[in-house]
C-alpha cells in the first residue's frame, strides 16, 4: 500500500524472549516429550507468526485510513507490538472509530483462521509441531484482540472510546483529555497489579504487566500532546510560517569562511547553498563538524553540503504538522521549501515551536 515498514531494534529482543519462553516453558508443559530442536522450531515459528499478525493488524488500520484519505507516515514494529504513525488526526469521530475497530477485528479474524487450521490439523493427525504452533498463534491473536479492546488510549479500544466521546461532545481535545485520564487510571491499576504479582512471587508476569501499564500511560500522554499540537497547527501551511528572505551561502567559499561569515555572525543553524542563481543543497552545523579542522581552510561548501537530492524538502502547500512530522522522522532541524527547483523559503523546528506557542497563548 506504499507504506514504509520499520522494524525497531527492540522487536528483536521480544522476538528472542518469546521464542525462548515458548521453547523452554510453555511448549514443554503443554506438549511434553518433544526434542529441544522441535521446541525451538515451534517457538521461532510462533514468534514469526505473532509479528506477522501484528503487521497485518496495523495494516488494517492503515487500509481504512488511506481509503478515507488519511495519510500514514509509516508502520513501526517494536517491543510492545506495532503502531501506525498517522501524519494527521482523523477528521471525524466516525472515521476514528472505524480505523480503531479494524485492528482488533482483524486479530480475531486471524485467530479464527488459525484456530480452524489447528482444528483441521488435529483431525488430519498433523505433526505436533504444526498443531502446537497453530494453536498458540490462534490463542495469542485472540489475546491481542482482547487486549487492544481495553478502553485505554492510545490502544484501539481507547480510540473507540475517544471517538464515541468526540461524537457526543463535538470536541476532539475534550474527548482526548477524558480518554487520557481514563487511560492513566487503567495504567496505574495495571502497575499496582504487577507489583502485587511480584510480591506474591510471580515475577515475570508482574514485570510484564508493569511494563504494559507504563506503556499505556506514556502512550496516552504522548497522544494527548500530539492531538494538542495537531489542533493548534490545524489549517496552517508551510507557506504561512516559512522564512521567505533566506540568507544563502555560495558553494565556492571555504568551510572556514562559512563559519566566520555565516555561523558566527548570524543566528541560523543552516543555510541553502546556491550556485549560478540556483539552489543545489543545504549546509548545516553538522556538515561543518564532519569536515576535519585541518581541511576547513581548503574544503569548499559544495564538498561539505547535503545535495538537494538528499536534502529534506517540502512544498509551500504542505501542512505545518506534516513538516513537523517530517523533521521528526528525518531527525533534522530545518527543511527547504521548494516550488519545483525554485527556493521559496525555509522552515525550522524553532519556527514551528514558536507558531505552536503563539497560537496556544492566543487560544487561551
Amino acid at each position: 500500500m506504499g507504506i514504509p515498514v520499520r522494524i525497531h531494534y527492540t522487536m528483536w529482543f521480544v522476538f528472542i524472549l518469546i521464542a525462548w519462553s515458548l521453547a523452554y516453558g510453555y511448549m514443554p508443559s503443554q506438549y511434553p516429550g518433544l526434542s529441544v530442536a522441535t521446541y525451538w522450531a515451534i517457538g521461532i515459528a510462533s514468534a514469526i507468526i505473532l509479528f506477522g499478525s501484528v503487521l497485518i493488524h496495523e495494516l488494517s488500520h492503515s487500509y481504512v485510513a488511506k481509503k478515507n484519505g488519511l495519510p500514514i507516515g509509516r508502520i513501526t514494529l517494536f517491543f510492545f507490538g506495532g503502531v501506525s504513525e498517522m501524519t494527521e488526526e482523523p477528521r471525524d469521530a466516525g472515521l476514528e472509530v472505524r480505523m480503531a475497530a479494524a485492528g482488533p477485528l482483524m486479530s480475531f479474524l486471524i485467530a479464527a483462521v488459525l484456530g480452524g487450521l489447528w482444528y483441521l490439523g488435529g483431525i488430519a493427525n498433523a505433526p505436533v509441531a504444526i498443531t502446537a504452533t497453530l494453536g498458540y498463534s490462534a490463542l495469542i491473536n485472540t489475546a491481542l484482540g482482547v487486549f487492544n479492546l481495553l478502553p485505554a488510549f492510545p490502544l484501539d479500544g481507547g480510540r473507540v472510546f475517544r471517538g464515541s466521546l468526540w461524537k457526543r461532545s463535538k470536541s476532539l481535545i475534550g474527548a482526548t483529555k477524558t480518554a487520557t485520564r481514563v487511560s492513566e487510571g487503567i495504567s496505574l491499576l495495571m502497575m499496582l497489579g504487577g507489583f502485587v504479582l511480584i510480591f506474591f512471587g510471580n515475577f515475570v508476569n508482574g514485570i510484564w504487566i508493569i511494563f504494559l501499564g507504563w506503556f499505556i500511560r506514556s502512550g496516552a500522554e504522548t497522544s494527548l500532546r500530539q492531538t494538542l499540537v495537531g489542533e493548534t497547527l490545524s489549517g496552517v501551511t508551510v507557506g504561512d510560517i516559512m522564512t521567505r528572505d533566506v540568507l544563502a551561502a555560495p558553494s565556492n567559499i571555504t568551510v572556514q569562511q562559512l563559519v566566520s561569515e555565516y555561523f558566527l555572525v548570524h543566528p541560523h543553524g543552516g543555510y541553502p547553498v546556491v550556485e549560478d542563481g540556483r539552489v543545489i543543497g543545504i549546509v548545516t552545523m553538522h556538515c561543518v563538524r564532519s569536515v576535519p579542522k585541518d581541511r576547513r581552510e581548503t574544503a569548499t561548501v559544495r564538498e561539505a553540503m547535503i545535495p538537494c537530492e538528499q536534502a529534506v524538502t517540502v512544498k509551500p502547500t504542505a501542512s505545518a504538522l506534516e513538516a513537523l512530522n517530517t523533521m521528526a522522522r528525518q531527525n533534522v532541524g530545518r527543511v527547504l521549501v521548494l516550488d519545483g527547483p525554485r527556493l521559496l523559503g525555509i522552515v525550522t523546528r524553532g519556527d514551528l515551536m514558536r507558531t505552536i506557542q503563539t497560537r496556544q497563548e492566543l487560544a487561551e
